[in-house]
This record gives C-alpha cells, sequence and structure tokens, in this order.
C-alpha cells in the first residue's frame, strides 16, 4: 500500500478529534511537484523553494508537538486519577474497606476496568500517530531530495528525532503501567470470563466509535511501518519484532476479541 493510502486509512481510523493533526501529506507532495517543475525553478529559485517547504514541513513539527505534548499531559493526569479511583473505591467498599459491600466494590471496579481499556487504547494510538508522521516526514523528504537534488532529508531528521512528537518513552510506559494494573487488580476468573467479555465488548465503544478496532488498525499499522525489509534504513523506525511485541502480547491474552 503506497503511504498516501495508508496514512488516509490511518485517518480515517483514529479518534475524531485527532483527524486534522496528521500530516498534510498530500499537501506537501504536490509542492515537491512544483517546486521540481522547471517553471517553478525559474520562477522562484531553487533557494526560495526549499525556503518555503522547509517552513511548512517546520509548521506541520510544530503541530504535532503542540497536539502531542497536550495530549501526554492529558494522559499522566488520567493516569493518576484511575489510580486514586481503584485505591479509594478499594478502601471504600473493598472487603477490609470502611463500607464494605461486595456489590458496590464490584460495580464501580467494573466501570474503572471499562476506563482503563479505553485509556490503554488511547495511548496506542497516539504511540501510532508519532510513528506514521515520522514516517511520512522521512517519506516526503526522500521524495523532495530525489526530484530536486537536495540535500534536506539528512539534517532535517535528525532534527526530528530531537523533538517531542517523536519521543515516545513516557507514554510507552504508560501503556505498560496500564496493562500491569489490568493483569494486578483485575485478573480474570474462569467462572466470570463470559461476564467480563461482555463488559470488555461494551467497553471498548467510545461515542459510537470501537476503540479497540482502532487500536489493533493502529498496532498493525506499527508492525507494517517498523517491519524490517529491503528498504530498511537508517531512518526507518526499529523493529518491534511482532507479533510477539508486548502491546500484541497484551491485547490477545486480555481482550474478547481475537486479532487476526
Amino acid at each position: 500500500m503506497k503511504f498516501g493510502k495508508r496514512l488516509k486509512q490511518q485517518i480515517e481510523e483514529s479518534l475524531p478529534a485527532w483527524r486534522d493533526k496528521f500530516l498534510s501529506y498530500k499537501e506537501l507532495k504536490k509542492l515537491v511537484r512544483q517546486i521540481s517543475s522547471a517553471k517553478s525553478c525559474v520562477e522562484y529559485g531553487k533557494a526560495d523553494a526549499e525556503a518555503e517547504f522547509v517552513h511548512l514541513l517546520n509548521n506541520e513539527i510544530d503541530k504535532f508537538n503542540v497536539f502531542f505534548m497536550e495530549q501526554e499531559e492529558d494522559f499522566i493526569i488520567r493516569h493518576k486519577e484511575l489510580q486514586q479511583r481503584i485505591k479509594r473505591v478499594t478502601e471504600t467498599w473493598g472487603p477490609n474497606g470502611t463500607k464494605p459491600s461486595e456489590a458496590e466494590y464490584k460495580d464501580e471496579m467494573a466501570k474503572i476496568r471499562k476506563d482503563i481499556v479505553n485509556f490503554h487504547g488511547e495511548m496506542v494510538l497516539l504511540v501510532n500517530y508519532s510513528n506514521i508522521n515520522y514516517t511520512g516526514l522521512a517519506k516526503i523528504l526522500k521524495k523532495y531530495d530525489k526530484r530536486t537534488g537536495g540535500l534536506l532529508r539528512l539534517p532535517f531528521i535528525q532534527k526530528v528525532l530531537q523533538q517531542p512528537f517523536f519521543i515516545t518513552d513516557l507514554v510507552s510506559k504508560l501503556v505498560k503501567e496500564c496493562e500491569n494494573t489490568i493483569d494486578e487488580v483485575f485478573p480474570v476468573e474462569q467462572e466470570d470470563e463470559e461476564e467480563i467479555v461482555k463488559e470488555q465488548r461494551e467497553a471498548i465503544t467510545v461515542a459510537g466509535k470501537g476503540i479497540f478496532r482502532n487500536t489493533v488498525a493502529a498496532l498493525l499499522s506499527m508492525q507494517e511501518i517498523r517491519r524490517g525489509s529491503s528498504t530498511y534504513g537508517h531512518f526507518s523506525l526499529p523493529p518491534m519484532d511482532l507479533p510477539d511485541s508486548d502491546l500484541i502480547h497484551s491485547f490477545q491474552l486480555n481482550s474478547p476479541i481475537p486479532i487476526v
């Protein structure tokens, strides 16, 4: 699949509020064609054309950074709130709580479990957001250098590697902590499996949009983008060694919907 179509698909499968935050790949590709034409080179000059292209790329990076950092900050807050909710429910309605109530405890923990499933999915989508936009930048820079004879790709990518939107360590850590919470706080008992499957199927829908489906699509996209191939090189994202990565493994074990 060509990258333009892959990006369009990813945008369609992302959360509605995120859709205008992705790389404007089509517009940048159109500009590359214009710059590489003989008419543009004569009219604007190569230096001016390159400056315009770099200006647009920098605007895109600023867009990525602002959105990514806003989401990251929100995730940190939500992670703390979820941990506090678990503690509060356990201390109030748990077996050793101030007001022990099996019914209240089970009901409140079921709500928290649903929120954690959705939260986990959104964080995976953000990691994919970083991957797909980085890949788009690398590809459009490759097209620019190839069509214009420029040498922008290497210095620009070196700059991109230092940008907040590219550094996903914190979000990945939160993803892992979220998975650990699911394993530790919500162990699946065999007799409750059918009920939990039903609850999780309900939990994976946000505003009519299947976040679990979107998350699986994002994971498969990351698998494709990061997979080593004959075209793997300096500008490629490191392979995730899928399908045995922690994220895929977690979904296969804990989800009611198989990844096929």
